[in-house]
């Protein structure tokens, strides 16, 4: 997929809304200089265009009781399509895992696993994971703390 024609004001509604999609739509157009009906038609043709994919609220996993997050690196041991695919659907089926990357290297994935505790993802490796027949290596890292994390894209220069 090529890269949308953005020019800056596009671009300065995309880094606002991944700052707060909340604002209301005279907000937004008072801060881009812009009439609201304008600023409207402008986030629906980047809706339209699959720019902007979807508004969601942002959740604190501790306070649902997710405090332990993991990246796990899993190897397959065969890479044949129909088993690459199978893995992918099951992947897509785990609510641990939040974030799914195929990667060059030495590792075929890296998971991002959110759970409640050391309990629970031993579960998930044991239970879920490692049950897969395909998989033929894991490693796991926990994180200690997140010196980051960025929702919003950097946006290009314009």
């Amino acid at each position: 997929m090529s890269a949308a024609e953005l020019d800056r004001t596009d671009l300065l509604l995309l880094a606002l809304l991944q700052r707060d999609g909340r604002q209301t739509n005279a907000e937004l157009a008072e801060q881009v200089h812009l009439s609201a009906s304008a600023c409207l038609r402008r986030v629906q043709r980047l809706e339209r265009e699959g720019v902007i994919v979807g508004y969601r609220a942002e959740v604190d996993p501790e306070r649902l009781g997710l405090g332990l997050q993991a990246f796990v690196r899993v190897q397959l041991k065969s890479h044949d399509a129909r088993r690459v695919d199978a893995f992918a659907r099951q992947v897509n089926r785990w609510p641990e895992v939040v974030a799914c990357h195929a990667l060059t290297g030495d590792m075929d994935y890296l998971l991002h696993v959110v759970v409640g505790g050391l309990e629970h993802f031993s579960r998930f490796l044991l239970d879920q994971l490692l049950a897969q027949g395909d998989v033929g290596d894991v490693n796991s890292s926990f994180v200690l703390r997140t010196v980051k994390r960025a929702r919003a894209l950097g946006m290009p220069p314009a």
